[in-house]
């Protein structure tokens, strides 16, 4: 029973950082589904949870990912931007976003910032290079780019949300 408990621990440890990492628009959820995977195959304790509770989190992790996407894009689309605008928008919010995790000077808590901040700004200046390259109005790159930020914030928090639920199935198959 006290060999259980350790790999729970070590689980719902290790599940904490992989939370965390969808801050850095890393495939926490995923990492964390992958960690339940790895709990089952290296366990066999007869309780806890099940390949069910794997297959739960497999469909949280795919909502994750699609309101992210969904929502990071749906902004600026609404808005009118272009493909091209979406998709340098898209690359340059992760790279801003792993960038901006050496900015804030601030140990842990700094990094986090910086990536939030990182793929926020990311978002705005990918999208309005993006209308920029295509020609459009100033005021309009303007209005997509703080769209594309907004919505890339809104796709970040979604997948967050997801991810603490999916943290919070695991927690509460271990006690069934």
């Amino acid at each position: 029973m006290i060999s259980y408990w350790l790999w729970v621990s070590l689980l719902i440890s290790l599940n904490t950082v992989a939370l965390l990492s969808n801050l850095f628009l890393l495939p926490g959820n995923w990492f964390m589904t992958g960690l339940l995977c790895v709990f089952l195959i290296a366990s066999d304790f007869g309780h806890g949870p099940t390949w069910m509770v794997v297959i739960i989190c497999a469909g949280l992790a795919g909502l994750g990912e699609v309101l992210e996407l969904v929502m990071g894009s749906a902004k600026a689309a609404k808005k009118g931007a272009s493909r091209r605008a979406l998709a340098i928008s898209m690359a340059l919010s992760f790279v801003c976003s792993i960038a901006g995790t050496f900015v804030v000077p601030i140990p842990v808590v700094g990094s986090v910032i910086g990536a939030i901040l990182g793929a926020a700004i990311g978002a705005f200046v990918g999208a309005w290079l993006g209308e920029a390259w295509k020609g459009t109005d100033h005021t309009f790159r303007t209005e997509i780019g703080t769209a594309a930020m907004n919505g890339r914030l809104l796709g970040m928090l979604a997948k967050g949300v997801v991810g603490v639920a999916i943290f919070v199935v695991q927690l509460v198959s271990f006690w069934l």
